[in-house]
């Protein structure tokens, strides 16, 4: 047992070595061509793209000064992994933990971070990031267990890329003419934000990569030619060491691996991101699935072209084993489960639902109802049914039972938590029926991936604070695959301070901070004025049936149209006559349908 003199020093101890470190975001347009095929407006920080990355050590304040000068778009940034404990109003969440930095505005986050690994960091204004706003964002960790097993550490990251600027890919996808959800292909895939990184390396030596997929859609296949990778740490949880020739990482998953490189330096290899085709319902010709990069040990022989795999045989990221040894967390005092479908509203658009309810942002930033309700704080009632929220008690073990009803493979995150994995299906194996033995020491990480037609359940611990559950596919995620979970609200009522710029920022917006979903703050039971989704399809259509009758009327009304315009214009050209001059109006009307038709436009004019 420790003295209290020694608790004193160590406390000390770790002050003397906790640093703040800060950094001066101004997030601007940039032109940048990272595929080498377009230059395209992206999203940059301090005139820079790629972004800078945010380092820090275990123990480290971080302070982030944001000033948006996007013009035209609002922003946030949260940072993906990183637990914020006691810092729930730190997340960056736009619709739960905050309100948007509208442009020209000025927002900080200031938290602490106690937590060691890889991570990341990006915009969460629905679906920005993609257009540039994304970081690494790496915790150095002094008394890592692999601590002098590797002589240096690289980062990279894998990305598809798009060259239609988000917004007017958002528009065609959540559609009525895209009634099937087909999700926008990329063009490119990206290794380190280009499409030709080396990296430098020496003989006989062990690197540590910090492999993270920053992407919007894509899963990657990932593998270096020639070399062993072994997995260390996945989304910031230590593991036993496992050997893998290739993984697979999904949107927001990041790796850590060792590589020993090899004593004779004659050769280069080529290291490769390839983005899962199957996650596509059609695949250009001209598309190239893969990021390629090399590990160079000699810059004067040449790149090699790497191989092409007919298959890919992954790892199974469900068999790591932590090295901190946790074990399932039980009994269970809460389990509900999230039934995952995709299905068309009355708009004809496809959206994405858990249990039959697509999220809509309230009017009022969830937190912020959360601090206002007081006693009612507790009931579920007052966030709006849209937000698809669940009241978790204060440090409760929960089970999400998540079963994907879809034909895709989702890449699941919670915000605030790495949850452990008690089971996960094969694909097509069906809803959970709770005939799993589960893992003594289950698999944690803080992005899942979910097979098709398959599931996955999930225990957790439930401290004060407000998350996203979300599909991390940011079409799907701007589609309304989200769950928002309410842990222990009236203890953060009692514990957590807003600071007062966050406030302000509502406010120069008229956006307001208090009251449930719909904003009123007198009836926190009276949600008239909710936002809401669009309404169901009419009963007894089908989506497909709804957008042929939505052409079919266009069709109708724009024939309707022309034929009123063509019909309007030829009677006030030619008048009724008798005579020679009928001759004359019969010639000019052959002449003009000679006109029409050697220019091939008689039904555009």
């Amino acid at each position: 047992m420790f003295s209290s003199s020694s608790i004193l020093v160590l406390f000390f101890g770790w002050l003397a070595h906790a640093a703040t470190v800060t950094y001066d975001f101004n997030i601007t347009w940039v032109t940048a061509n990272p595929d080498g095929l377009l230059d395209r407006p992206l999203i940059g920080v301090n005139g820079q793209w790629p972004l800078p990355y945010i380092t820090a050590t275990v123990g480290d304040r971080v302070v982030v000064n944001v000033l948006n000068q996007l013009g035209n778009e609002t922003t946030s940034l949260h940072f993906h992994g990183i637990y914020q404990n006691g810092t729930t109003e730190m997340d960056g969440v736009i619709g739960v933990s905050q309100c948007p930095i509208q442009p020209g505005a000025s927002f900080t986050y200031n938290f602490t971070i106690d937590q060691p690994g890889t991570y990341w960091y990006h915009s969460h204004e629905t679906a920005q990031y993609p257009d540039g706003l994304r970081g690494p964002l790496i915790v150095r960790d002094p008394d890592s267990p692999y601590k002098g097993q590797y002589d240096a550490e690289m980062v990279l990251t894998v990305s598809d890329w798009y060259h239609d600027q988000i917004p007017k890919l958002m528009k065609s996808f959540i559609s009525v003419t895209n009634p099937t959800g087909a999700e926008p292909v990329p063009k490119s895939a990206l290794m380190n934000d280009t499409y030709n990184a080396t990296t430098p390396v020496e003989p006989g030596k062990t690197y540590m990569f910090r492999i993270i997929n920053v992407g919007a859609f894509a899963g990657q296949y990932f593998w270096f030619e020639g070399h062993t990778m072994r997995i260390v740490e996945v989304d910031g949880i230590y593991t036993e060491a496992a050997e893998a020739e290739l993984i697979y990482i999904t949107a927001a998953q990041r790796y850590s691996v060792l590589v020993t490189t090899k004593n004779d330096t004659s050769t280069n290899y080529a290291f490769v991101g390839s983005m899962d085709k199957s996650l596509f319902d059609t695949v250009p010709a001209s598309l190239n699935p893969n990021g390629t990069g090399w590990l160079v040990y000699d810059d004067t022989a040449p790149l090699p072209t790497p191989a092409l795999l007919d298959t890919f045989n992954e790892f199974d990221d469900f068999t790591l084993v932590p090295t901190d040894g946790e074990e399932l967390l039980g009994p269970v005092d809460y389990s509900f489960n999230l039934d995952l479908k995709m299905d068309n509203l009355g708009d004809g658009a496809n959206y994405a639902f858990f249990n039959d309810i697509t999220y809509v942002r309230p009017k009022v930033p969830t937190l912020y109802t959360a601090l206002s309700a007081g006693d009612l704080a507790n009931n579920a009632t007052i966030y709006g049914v849209n937000t698809n929220p669940h009241i978790l008690q204060h440090n409760n073990i929960i089970e999400i039972i998540l079963n994907n009803n879809d034909t895709g493979k989702h890449p699941f995150h919670l915000h605030g938590h790495a949850f452990q994995a008690a089971a996960r299906s094969n694909g097509h194996a069906g809803e959970f029926v709770g005939n799993e033995t589960f893992a003594a020491v289950p698999m944690r990480r803080d992005t899942f991936m979910v097979r098709p037609m398959g599931n996955i359940v999930l225990p957790n611990t439930t401290p004060p604070r407000i998350w996203f559950f979300h599909c991390h596919n940011e079409w799907h995620l701007a589609s309304g695959l989200i769950a928002t979970m309410i842990e222990a609200p009236s203890l953060l009522q009692n514990t957590l301070v807003i600071p007062p710029d966050h406030y302000d920022t509502c406010k120069a917006q008229h956006i307001p901070t208090v009251g449930n979903a719909a904003g009123n703050d007198v009836d926190f039971l009276d949600l008239t004025g909710a936002p809401e989704p669009p309404r169901p399809l009419p009963a007894g259509f089908t989506a497909r049936g709804f957008v042929a009758m939505v052409f079919s009327c266009l069709s109708a009304a724009l024939g309707l149209a022309v034929i009123s315009w063509y019909g309007a214009g030829e009677i006030g050209k030619h008048e009724p006559s008798s005579g020679p001059k009928e001759a004359g109006a019969t010639e000019g009307i052959e002449d003009e349908t000679e006109t029409k038709d050697g220019g091939g436009n008689v039904a555009g004019k």
